[in-house]
Formats: structure tokens, sequence, C-alpha cells
């Protein structure tokens, strides 16, 4: 499996499509330079930092960060039902997990932007929403040109850190919605995560970069962050009729051994439908196969916090 990683990282491209560092060291790598490009060449492998797999962070006390927009709301909301004092905070400008839980984008006064951008004190952002436990911190598309304002600010790599302070000791989970691709906005949640959750859709595309994460997970390691581990992978969009699924789970399976979440996601048309209504599944259809996977994955998870 490690061989079939490098193997998908290879990629066919001209040299004169991408930015070349082959005289860099991992240490020299930067975020402000690879802000800046979509690929990069090190010791014969070319990464496109264009494309990430779905991706979930932990930052805080047990708190969870996700590209997987459904990951992170259904989570969310299932870890609240549980009686766990929840954080939601949505950093990826489409605002799909502001969204998701009943919260009109268009409409929010203050978000994620102002807490980064103007310095916003967090607290004065929470909003409620419609499951008992469960805050969020919103986003919307006013956070899209962040990544071009953060390079810029100083210390912009630790911004989120900064920002969430104190204030994720009041909470048992804090779970980051991120956006798809490796940026500082992504980079933010990396510094200021404990652990980070995988959400790995069981297709070809997200394992193809699935390396780039963990080339970017060890980066922020050596550089910024130690202590970030890396609690587990979660398969989802899982079908068992297709062979592909199976491989894919396979595969992850041999390759990163008991860290694999024992719940699986299944591919539902029950979770794609939720999010059109602004409810989690919990408050859509509790009853379908991705609700009782989602509720699965939530005493799983907490079961792991407990470890």
């Amino acid at each position: 499996m490690a061989r079939r990683i490098v193997d998908l990282l290879k990629s066919k491209v001209q040299n004169s499509q991408i930015e070349l560092l082959e005289s860099l060291s991992y240490s020299d790598i930067f975020w402000d330079q690879i802000a800046k490009i979509e690929r990069i060449r090190y010791k014969g492998y070319v990464y496109d930092l264009t494309i990430s797999p779905d991706h979930n962070f932990v930052c805080g006390r047990g708190a969870f960060i996700s590209h997987n927009t459904t990951t992170a709301v259904n989570s969310a909301a299932y870890l609240a039902s549980h009686r766990r004092k929840t954080l939601l905070i949505d950093i990826d400008p489409q605002g799909n997990a502001t969204s998701g839980v009943g919260i009109d984008k268009n409409r929010v006064e203050h978000s994620i932007y102002e807490v980064l951008i103007a310095h916003r004190p967090i607290e004065r952002v929470l909003l409620p929403t419609q499951i008992r436990n469960l805050d969020l911190i919103p986003s919307n598309i006013q956070l899209s040109g962040a990544q071009i304002e953060l390079v810029n600010l100083e210390s912009r790599e630790t911004l989120l850190k900064k920002a969430l302070g104190n204030i994720k000791e009041k909470y048992d989970y804090v779970i980051v919605d991120c956006p798809p691709s490796l940026g500082l906005l992504t980079i933010n949640t990396l510094i200021a995560s404990d652990e980070v959750i995988i959400p790995m859709q069981c297709e070809y595309y997200p394992l193809e970069g699935l390396g780039q994460l963990l080339n970017t997970i060890g980066l922020v390691q050596r550089n910024y962050n130690p202590s970030l581990k890396l609690a587990g992978v979660l398969l989802t969009m899982f079908d068992t009729r297709t062979n592909l699924s199976h491989q894919v789970a396979r595969e992850v399976q041999e390759y990163f051994g008991d860290r694999v979440y024992k719940t699986v996601i299944p591919r539902n048309v029950r979770l794609a439908e939720a999010p059109s209504f602004g409810k989690p599944i919990l408050l859509y259809d509790r009853h379908c196969a991705g609700a009782k996977a989602y509720k699965r994955l939530a005493r799983e998870i907490m079961l792991k916090s407990k470890e």
C-alpha cells in the first residue's frame, strides 16, 4: 500500500507547469511559499497542492476539523446529542457547514473571517444552533479573499490557534470544517489541532490525495505542531455494490491497521438530501442507514477520547 500511495503521487506534468523546489529540504518549505504555488517537485516526486482528500482535524480538547462537511456537521450533531458540549467552526468560504445546521450564511452578521482578519473575539461570533449543546462559528463568501489577505499578516499560520485561546476549554469537542485545498486556512487548522481524522471516500481520487495530505501533516508536525497526531481514518461513501469501494477499503485497512475506524459511512440518499433542508441527519431522518452510522461514529469517537 505504501508503494501504491507513492506511485499515485507521481504526476505526468511537464517541468514548465510546476514550481521546482528540488534544492529545498522539508524544513525550508514554508507555507508562504506553498500558498503561492499549485505544484511542487521534491526529490523526484510532484505534489499537487490544489487537491486534497476529505480531512478532519481535531483541535484542543478533542476538536475535529474536516473538509468533509457531511462528516463535520453530523459528527458534531451526534456528539452534542450525547450531551457533549460541541463547537462547530466553519472555515470554508462556501459556508456549507453553516447552512447545514440551519443558519442562513447570507444573513450572518459576524463570521470566522472577522476572527482571523480583524481579530474579533471569537466569543462574539458564536451562534447557537437548533441542536442543544451545539454552537457554531459561521462562515460565508467573505472568507474567500482570506487566503490572499493572510499572506501579508504576521504569524498568519497561528491565527486560529490564538483566536481559540481558552474558549476550547469550554467544549468537549471542537469540530472545524475546512476548505478542499491545502492552503493557509487548512494550515491554520492543522496548527491549532491535537489530532487528525481523515474521512476517506471509497473512490480513486481521494486515495490519490491521501499521500499529499499525509505529507502536509508531516510538515506541520516538524515545523509548527509536533504534538499533532493521526487519530484515525474514516471510510465514507461506501457502496457495497462496487468492487472499487471494497478494494479501497481493503487497501486503507491494510496500510493504517487499527487506526481505521470500525464505523463505515455508507453512500446514502438521505444523507445527501439533509443539507438542502438545513438539517443534520439527526433531525432530518434519524432512522436511515446514514444516521445510524454517524451515531455509531460519535460513540466510537467518545470511546477513543477516553483512551
